[in-house]
Formats: structure tokens, sequence, C-alpha cells
């Protein structure tokens, strides 16, 4: 029951009893004998995306401090459960703790940090979308346990499992109607029963793989919430916290404890929410945030490791009520002693990884970073490292392909490059999933349609240097129905290789093979023809930086505004 209506239903009590019984004379002794409410500490982080070591460059940063890497998360946990009652202490996640990994973890199929994230103490976690990256049926694996099926036990141990328990209510077998994971747990703090409902991402299928959602269905957060909330009531259980893969942004005058201008889907999900719910623990922007929505508390940590939301109940003893709820965001400082096992583990697993990770096979001139310009307003503009991504793609599939454009994702795209000597460990945790080329045949109007798809799903794609037009900021915006009736693309503007786009002729189009898919929502892309499946993102990538070095960020005025072309 949410603390409003545990509240008035406190005030509804009264009333009756004196009614029944007439006014009661409670003496201080009397009030002194209440049993004294239970505390319990939730301790949650969220998109950790197998950061077992420190991240690097501004991922690696956060309210001005260098932090994160699972040694030091570790040790804050341990301090945080200390400053509690270590025994009313609970750790949670809310999704993709892995997926979109380095190397260190994603070479081995992400046990590193299923096992980094069990030693820490984690006891629910929700399911992410990037759980999905290698299927259901891996999810499972990672969740019971056993050797990958095409790899074995990489690291020559068995892999046993995860000690913590992976939540999802709505995340359904198709054919079954079932649940894939369970869908909440109940645990008990001193005779309270506290329930976690995990939450995936109800989107998971438009931004994952097609391979990785296969048979499986996904339903509304908040509906799905209220339905188990109410199960939980049944049970006897009143402090209920949904663990959400699903999340929104404050405004950027907003620090890591604020909740300045809240916006994105969280708002409407928490809202629909039923007010037995008490407690949202979100992800999936990679936002810090600590807000008050509708009576409800709700949480982000950010990503990779960088922050703990330290959150701390009050909870009636005799009703199970949640009588006070607070929330701060520590961040995980590294000016703390390294957990000793976390250490162990991750020069366990560098050993076996071996000198692959350190090979060098380019350099860059300066940072090259994946920050997206602002285009009229928003950060829909170029990014230097998406830009030269696509050059890449472009430079691997066009003799092979005869490609004369490439356009890359910038989800995609998960850190920056550092200046000097870039080693494969880098290049692999820029592009981290594995992703193969495809090059497919498109007509101009198709071109200028993917274009203006943009604007309907909110992401740009990162074009490769062949690749010029302008836009229009008081252009229409097109619909999910029909993203070609849009305008912001200016007719006649779009050239590939300097030469105007002819609308009813066909060009040959490199992408990745989730862009190919409709992923991101590019649902055009699905109408290309004449399809061919190249090598790996990661490939392509490596082999343009070891033959363009020194590698330096490409000029960004490849996506140009009316601003900047009058129109003539």
């Amino acid at each position: 029951m949410s603390i409003t209506r545990m509240r008035r239903a406190a005030v509804g009590l009264t009333v009756l009893a004196v009614a029944a019984f007439g006014a009661v004379a409670t003496s201080p002794e009397q009030a002194d004998a209440r049993p004294k409410p239970v505390d319990v500490t939730l301790l949650a982080l969220n998109d950790f995306h197998g950061n077992l070591e420190p991240p690097s460059g501004s991922s690696g940063t956060i309210a001005g401090q260098t932090a994160g890497g699972v040694e030091y998360l570790a040790t804050h946990l341990a301090e945080l459960r200390a400053a509690a009652k270590k025994k009313n202490t609970i750790t949670v996640a809310a999704g993709d703790l892995i997926g979109a990994s380095p190397l260190l973890s994603a070479a081995f199929h992400d046990e590193p940090t299923i096992e980094a994230l069990s030693m820490a103490g984690l006891d629910y976690a929700s399911v992410g979308n990037h759980e999905f990256d290698e299927g259901a049926a891996e999810l499972l694996r990672i969740q019971n346990g056993g050797c990958h099926p095409v790899d074995g036990c990489a690291d020559g141990t068995p892999y046993r499992g995860a000690g913590f328990k992976y939540l999802s209510a709505n995340a359904f077998k198709t054919a079954t109607g079932k649940p894939l994971m369970a869908p909440y747990a109940i645990h008990k703090v001193q005779g309270v029963k506290v329930g976690f409902i995990g939450m995936t991402l109800e989107g998971t299928p438009q931004i994952v793989s097609q391979q990785g959602v296969a048979g499986l269905s996904f339903a509304d957060e908040a509906d799905t919430a209220n339905r188990y909330a109410r199960e939980l009531r049944r049970k006897g259980v009143e402090t209920i916290v949904v663990l959400l893969h699903e999340g929104g942004a404050q405004a950027a005058t907003g620090g890591i404890n604020d909740c300045v201008g809240m916006t994105g889907p969280i708002v409407d999900i928490t809202n629909r929410m039923d007010p037995s719910i008490d407690v949202v623990v979100s992800g999936h922007t990679h936002q810090a945030y600590n807000c008050d929505i509708n009576g409800k508390l709700v949480t982000s940590a950010s990503s990779f490791g960088r922050l703990v939301t330290d959150i701390d109940l009050k909870i009636d003893r005799r009703s199970g009520d949640v009588i006070s709820a607070a929330a701060n965001n520590v961040v995980v400082t590294r000016d703390v002693a390294k957990d000793p096992k976390q250490t162990a583990l991750i020069d366990r697993y560098k050993t076996v990884l071996g000198p692959v990770a350190d090979r060098q096979v380019g350099e860059t001139t300066t940072a090259i970073t994946k920050t997206q310009e602002t285009l009229f307003g928003t950060s829909l503009g170029e990014s230097p490292l998406g830009n030269l991504i696509a050059d890449a793609q472009l430079a691997a599939t066009d003799d092979e392909q005869n490609a004369v454009a490439a356009f890359m994702n910038p989800g995609g795209v998960r850190a920056d490059l550092n200046a000097g000597p870039v080693t494969y460990e880098e290049a692999f945790t820029v592009q981290p999933f594995a992703n193969n080329l495809v090059t497919l045949d498109l007509t101009g109007a198709q071109l200028y349609c993917v274009l203006e798809q943009q604007f309907v799903t909110g992401r740009t794609l990162y074009p490769s240097s062949t690749v010029g037009y302008v836009v229009d900021p008081n252009g229409t915006t097109g619909t999910v129905a029909d993203p070609c009736a849009g305008t912001r693309v200016v007719r006649g503007s779009l050239t590939i290789g300097g030469t105007a786009v002819d609308t009813a002729a066909t060009y040959r189009v490199t992408v990745n093979n989730f862009l190919a898919g409709g992923g991101d929502g590019f649902s055009v892309l699905t109408g290309g023809t004449n399809l061919v499946t190249g090598q790996i993102d990661l490939d392509a990538f490596v082999a343009y930086l070891t033959a363009q070095s020194p590698v330096s960020a490409p000029t960004l005025d490849r996506i140009r505004t009316t601003a900047e072309v009058p129109a003539a």
C-alpha cells in the first residue's frame, strides 16, 4: 500500500475506533510500547553493462568525480551495508547488467559480470533489453548455469549461474502465454514482507535483434505491474517495489539527486501504476535522478556502476505498509580499497583472455567521442565516432559490395576512443555487439524516407563521408505509419558522392543487420532488396583503424540545417 493510501486508511481506522469504543486516551508509556517500524535499506543499480574495470573517458566520471569499477563498487556496497543493519539490506538492480559489455566480460558471454555481481551481494534484478542480446535460451543459461552450448566453459571452470534472481513479469512465451522468468519475489525482513516485481522494457522487440526476442511477447509495464501488485497484496505483501527497465531524463541543470523537469516514459508509466506500489527503481536511459512521481519514490543510478542508490524504507511492523521512503544516489568513488575477491576475478579472466585484448590495432591523433552535436536544440546531430564507424563500414563494402553509402545507429556506439594507441579491447568496447554488415539496394525515395524516419524515432543515423543533406527545423515530422510524409529533409539536398540523389534510382547502402531488420524503428530499411551479409562490424572497424592510422575525428558537416545552407 502506498504511503498516501496507508495514511488515509489509518485516518479511517481511527474514526471507526472512536465511533465504536469512544475516545481513548493514549499515555506516553502506551505510545512507547507500540512496535517500532522495521528499517529496510535497498541498494540499487542499473545498466552495469559488464563494466568490471573502471570505464574510461566520459563514461568513467559522474558528478565531477571519477567513478565505477566492480572492485570499488563491491567495497561501496559493503560499506553501505555496514552503515545500515546488514540483515535488513537488500541489493537490487533494474536491468542491462550484461550485454553491450567490454571485451573482458563479453568474450566469456558475460559470465564474469554475473559472477562479480553475485559475489558483490546482488539479490534481485529485473531483465533489461540487453539481457536478450543472445536470446531467451542464453538468458536462462545465465540464470541457471551450465557451459555455453557453442563455446563451452571458456575459462576452464564450470559456470554455476547467477547467485541472484532475475525477474521479468512482462516478458511472455508467445506459445504458452507464461512468463519466461519469475515475475516477482517476496523477501522477508524481520517478519515484514517486501515484494519485488521485475519489469522489462515493453519496446524490447524494437531495439533488440529479432533472433534475440524470437518466441517472446512483451506486455505494458504499468498494466503488468498493477496485475502482480494485486497478486502480492493477496499474499499479504503491502510494501511493493518495481524494478523497471525503463526510464526518463531530467533537465541538464539537475544533479544526481534532483528531479528537474522530468520527462520520458517513466512519468506516464509511474502515473498509471496502482497506489499500492511504493518504489520504482528504474533504468535504461543511463540517467541519474531521485524523484517523487505521483506519491512514489522513483530512482535511477545512471550507468556502468558509477552510482549506487541508497534507499531507506521505514515499514510498519503490524500492517506491512511503508511509513516513509527516502533515497540518495551515492557516487562509487575510486578512493576506497579495492575488493580483493573482485580483483582476483578480474585477474583470472584477463589471464585467460591473453594478449588479444592488448594488441594495438591503430592510433588516433585526438580523442574521438561518441557525443552527438546539437541539431536545432536537440541531440539529433552527428557524432565524430559515429561518423568514423560509418566510414569504416563503407570502406569494408565499397569495392566488395559496390556500396556508395553507409549509416550507423547511435545506440551501437558504446564508448569514446582516447587519443593515442588503440587496442583491440578499446575497439571492442566501442562496438561490442558483433553485428554483421548488410549491404542492400534502396531507391532514392526510400533513402529520403529513411532519413525522415529519424525524426519519428528520435534517433539520428550517422552517415558516411559520401552522404550529405540539409534539414529544415521548421519542416513537419512524419508519423510511425507514414514516416515518408515528413518534410524535415529538404528535397533535392540529399547527395551521395557529391551528386544529388535521384528518387527513382537505386543505391547500394550498408547498415548493420540490426538496422536491416528494422531495429530502432527504422522499418523502411526492411524494404531493401538484394541483401548481402558481410563481415562483423568490429572487424571492419579494426581494419579501418589499422589502415588509416593515425585517425582523426571526422568533421561534422554531413548533416546541415537551412540556417547553414539557405534555400536558393
